[in-house]
């Protein structure tokens, strides 16, 4: 008995040994997956997407319904019930198929613009994070989504510098509120040209036909080179008739008025040298231009105005993986700027950053930089953060060194998390601002096709549609996936139809809450070529 039960008690020791051995074990694994290293020390380079977080999920599949819900011209597998045909003469008075492409917010404009740069974000989304979206179904919605557009603009230039930059006239398009498709108004159109440039918006389309060869290289090689051919016409244009299209046309000065053209010519000769490998457009970045344009050691914000905080994160992806480079060496001196000033960006978004921004909402937990379309700012700030951290993590770069205090990888995720989760929910209205993700969520978007029902009998013109604007009821359709304008700095937000200010959502804010939820659904390490 004794031995007996000396050996039931030594087995039992040796349980409660292997136990703690084996939690300790888990503890360590649970950390590192977690990615909850010191800043000092280089966390494992991600393998294939790994377990998808559900509420990323979820927001992702609703946030790709809105590229739907904007979509112009002869729909195709249409899935919103309130959504039929729209535009299709758009382009008839050039002989032009402008009839696809994507109504802007909630209006029915296009402005090619704001347009072109919803296309870069869409296709870098894709680059960076397609085998993520794929993960989640949601690869092919994106490609389908980004070529309606990429058609459009293909079709907006119809030679060497003419560009097609609006459909639509912005005093008579806001002066009706009516569903897209009962639209009877005159839709004119704006160009750009040698005798009126635009580099802005010329380069910005150069950006976004560029990176969407590259998504579609390998799908459609013919379509891909027909959009490159595109790209380097218009970036030559661009470049070579160099003016903002807001002097050229000051028509366009109230709605999307453009602060400069020196970011989007660095953005487009970025996307091309990634597109072609084409040393001429690495040193147009690395050169004089660079000098000019990429303002080192100023960080700024990155929007559909301003590129600059794209380029400095682009041009670092240079950097990070040495195989892609092209001349020079990682202990370039220009390069080394355009890193400095990506890494000035991310540590002004880290909280605890002794250079932190402080432009953020009075709890301080969301960036705040402008009343009108409050959440642009922060959601494309996460966007950039998520896709630093991944490159630092596949390059295993361990810290970020913001004022002599380190930094993981993980703490920028962290971040970019938290501004995901505000949109989501995680904010003091206790709503989510992704149209359509959660219980509560804005009941009286500003948005004309939502707010009038399909086959209304009264009230469906031009004018006497603004009863529908002032109506108490909430809008009959759901615009699902419209991230709309946001909180005031108090963190206050108000569900009214007639507060476009808050409650507007717009198709380039769509294209970044896609790419901030497309890098934080699972992990996975990046290409390191596009």
């Amino acid at each position: 008995e004794k031995r007996g039960g000396g050996g039931w008690c030594g087995w039992f020791l040796v349980l409660i040994v292997l136990a703690s051995v084996g939690l300790a074990v888990f503890l360590v694994v649970k950390q590192k997956i977690h990615k909850s290293q010191p800043p000092g020390e280089a966390a494992p380079v991600p393998g294939p997407p790994g377990a998808v977080v559900a509420k990323y999920s979820d927001a992702l599949k609703i946030a790709m319904q809105f590229l739907d819900i904007q979509k112009s011209g002869k729909l195709m597998n249409n899935e919103v019930a309130w959504r039929g045909d729209s535009g299709l003469q758009d382009g008839s008075e050039a002989n032009l198929d402008l009839s696809k492409g994507m109504y802007d917010a909630g209006d029915h404009m296009k402005f090619g613009f704001p347009m072109a740069f919803t296309a870069t974000v869409l296709s870098w989304t894709i680059l960076e994070y397609g085998d993520q979206m794929e993960a989640t179904s949601q690869l092919h919605p994106a490609q389908e989504s980004l070529r309606w557009i990429t058609d459009y603009l293909a079709n907006a230039h119809p030679s060497d510098n003419t560009l097609y930059v609006q459909v639509g006239d912005p005093k008579t398009d806001h002066g009706c509120w009516e569903r897209p498709e009962e639209m009877t108004e005159a839709r004119p159109l704006t160009q750009v040209n040698a005798s009126s440039p635009g580099s802005d918006v010329a380069a910005e389309t150069a950006a976004a036909l560029a990176a969407a060869s590259l998504v579609f290289r390998n799908s459609d090689s013919g379509y891909s080179d027909s959009l490159l051919k595109h790209a380097k016409q218009l970036f030559t244009f661009a470049d070579g008739y160099r003016e903002l299209y807001s002097i050229s046309i000051p028509g366009v000065q109230n709605f999307y008025n453009s602060s400069g053209y020196g970011d989007e010519l660095l953005w487009a000769a970025t996307w091309l040298y990634h597109a072609t490998k084409d040393q001429s457009y690495y040193q147009y970045v690395m050169g004089k231009n660079g000098e000019e344009f990429a303002n080192w050691g100023s960080p700024t914000w990155f929007s559909w105005d301003n590129k600059l905080a794209g380029v400095q994160v682009l041009v670092s992806r240079i950097g990070f993986f040495g195989s892609e480079k092209g001349g020079g060496s990682n202990s370039d001196g220009v390069m080394k700027k355009y890193r400095a000033t990506a890494e000035a960006v991310m540590c002004g978004l880290l909280p605890k950053s002794p250079t932190a921004t402080t432009s953020r909402t009075e709890d301080g937990s969301l960036i705040w930089v402008s009343q009108w379309d409050a959440l642009q700012h922060p959601t494309a700030s996460a966007f950039l953060a998520a896709i630093y951290s991944d490159y630092m993590l596949t390059s295993r770069t361990p810290k970020l060194s913001c004022d002599a205090r380190d930094f993981a990888p993980s703490d920028l995720r962290k971040f970019a998390a938290s501004q995901a989760d505000y949109v989501l929910g995680s904010n003091p209205m206790k709503m989510s601002y992704l149209v359509g993700y959660g219980d509560s969520y804005p009941q009286y978007v500003h948005h004309r096709g939502a707010s009038i029902p399909v086959g209304a009998k009264n009230n469906t013109g031009c004018k006497d549609g603004f009863a529908w604007l002032t109506s108490a009821q909430p809008n009959p359709n759901v615009a699902a996936g419209g991230l709309v304008g946001g909180p005031f700095l108090n963190g206050s937000f108000v569900d009214t139809r007639n507060n476009s200010m808050q409650n507007e959502p717009t198709t380039y804010n769509s294209a970044l809450v896609i790419g901030l939820l497309s890098a934080l659904v699972t992990t996975s390490s990046v290409v390191q070529s596009f």
